[in-house]
């Protein structure tokens, strides 16, 4: 495992998540409360880009199809029967975004 700056917290909007890209993988970070949080930008119904969807408090929506996912866990909330994204531990440390990485 290895930890990565990849944002400041002010750069992540707090209505939708924002996308980074680092040591290959495409993450989509969000902004909750005080916390953030990093799961993969590609939702596992059919590959939409889950940064470009809307955040609704700690769920993120594929814009494609509506699949909705929490930020937290990545773990699928609709439909039931969906998958989980993979999550990855953040740390936020002077106002500087680290996320562990495989």
């Amino acid at each position: 495992m290895s930890e990565r700056r990849v944002a400041r917290v002010e750069e992540i909007p707090a209505d939708q998540p924002l996308l980074v890209e680092v040591q290959g993988l495409r993450l989509a970070l969000a902004r909750v409360g005080d916390g953030v949080y990093a799961i993969d930008d590609t939702c596992v119904h059919q590959g939409g880009p889950l940064s470009g969807g809307k955040l609704y408090g700690t769920r993120v929506a594929c814009p494609w199809h509506g699949w909705s996912f929490d930020v937290r866990t990545g773990a699928c909330l609709f439909p039931p029967r969906g998958g989980p994204v993979p999550s990855y531990p953040v740390r936020v440390e002077a106002g500087d975004v680290f996320v562990e990485l495989p």
